[in-house]
């Protein structure tokens, strides 16, 4: 194909290693073979061992998998070199960017000096996606500021580096331009999008629905990957919405949410039998999941932001979600009306929001329809 390009995505994390920029890689990797690219991951393997490139046999065009990243240590990256330079110069790397991703306590200077080097002395082009920049200051101890001075100087070395800048979130502009050093670099906004088709299977679902509430109660929907951040948060939440009245019932979907569950009831063990947990599902599954829900609890520690997974998926299924705002939180969010949205530390407001909509079948379904609405408009 004359016109095909080679892209060669370099990433921390891809199926079946889980997390949100595995997914979004894949996702990424999917879309430009789809569109009749050529594409090769460079990533770490996932279960310790090198070997063969495996190819994505289900894309039209070629999509390959390189499980050569290792620990990401220098010996590593050399023999990566090796690799990449098989390929016809310039390559054009695309890196999914998150410091904690790359190991070495999120300070892997020489993984962004490799990068540099790839791009002065290949003349490789390097454009980088980035999904979170590096850590604040004044937030912990002295040891958290020392790691978010080496982000700095590490964010310096990638941009100098990089043609094209991609970002998650607008407000990461600000974050990095500075460190750009009065360089002419394009940062440009980027959305996740949802890595979860939509399922439509209304017999599904009502069976996963007479499940959990057979009774005819409200399903309280979360899904996530429960981080430290906001299973405090969910914390905060759902004890207040469950003990309120009992025919309330919770349902936590993904990776990480039997522990959650776990957690929960050791201080609230009244309430075992009104939460549950999946655990990881498969795409399918999930989206039938989803779609049970009467409504979806999404906060977020920094406030919902097009940077979140999770809340994508909940709009493309035209879910009613109930979230917070926070330093992150875009001005679409509220001006759209399309999610019931309170300050992150309002815990009072945040039930109130959760029991008002489950009275209120209307709203829901006016919420739902608008989530469905801004995920096409900005996102899809």
């Amino acid at each position: 194909m004359a016109n095909r390009t080679t892209w060669h995505l370099v990433t921390c994390e891809y199926p079946p290693q889980a997390g949100g920029v595995s997914d979004y890689t894949q996702l990424v990797a999917r879309a430009l073979s789809s569109a009749g690219d050529e594409v090769h991951v460079w990533c770490p393997p996932a279960n310790g061992a090198t070997g063969e490139p495996e190819r994505e046999t289900e894309n039209p065009a070629p999509l390959f998998v390189h499980r050569e990243m290792g620990r990401f240590s220098i010996s590593n990256l050399c023999r990566l070199n090796n690799c990449l330079d098989q390929f016809a110069s310039p390559r054009r790397l695309l890196v999914q960017w998150v410091p904690h991703g790359y190991g070495f306590h999120s300070m892997n200077l020489p993984f962004c000096l490799w990068l540099w080097q790839r791009a002065v002395r290949r003349r490789d082009i390097v454009e980088l996606m980035v999904h979170e920049p590096c850590l604040p200051f004044g937030k912990g101890s002295l040891k958290q500021n020392g790691v978010a001075a080496v982000h700095r100087l590490m964010t310096i070395v990638l941009l100098n580096a990089a043609r094209h800048v991609w970002m998650s979130i607008p407000a990461w502009a600000t974050r990095l331009r500075p460190y750009s050093l009065g360089r002419a670099l394009p940062f440009t906004w980027l959305p996740v999008t949802s890595n979860i088709a939509v399922v439509d299977d209304p017999d599904a679902v009502r069976i996963i629905r007479a499940r959990y509430v057979p009774d005819g109660q409200h399903l309280l929907g979360h899904f996530g990957t429960y981080d430290r951040n906001i299973t405090e948060l969910l914390l905060q939440y759902l004890p207040s919405f469950l003990l309120a009245r009992a025919d309330r019932v919770v349902l936590l979907l993904g990776r990480g949410s039997e522990a959650m569950r776990e957690r929960l009831l050791r201080e609230q063990p009244d309430v075992a039998e009104r939460v549950h947990a999946t655990g990881t599902l498969a795409a399918t599954d999930l989206s039938l999941h989803l779609k049970a829900c009467d409504l979806m609890l999404q906060p977020y520690i920094d406030g919902v932001s097009s940077r979140r997974t999770s809340v994508m998926v909940a709009l493309s299924h035209g879910l009613p979600i109930v979230t917070t705002s926070g330093r992150l939180t875009e001005s679409l969010w509220t001006e759209s009306g399309a999610v019931a949205i309170a300050p992150v530390g309002n815990t009072l407001e945040i039930v109130n929001r959760i029991e008002r909509l489950l009275e209120d079948p209307t709203e829901r379904a006016r919420l739902g329809n608008a989530a469905k609405a801004l995920y096409q408009e900005k996102f899809d």
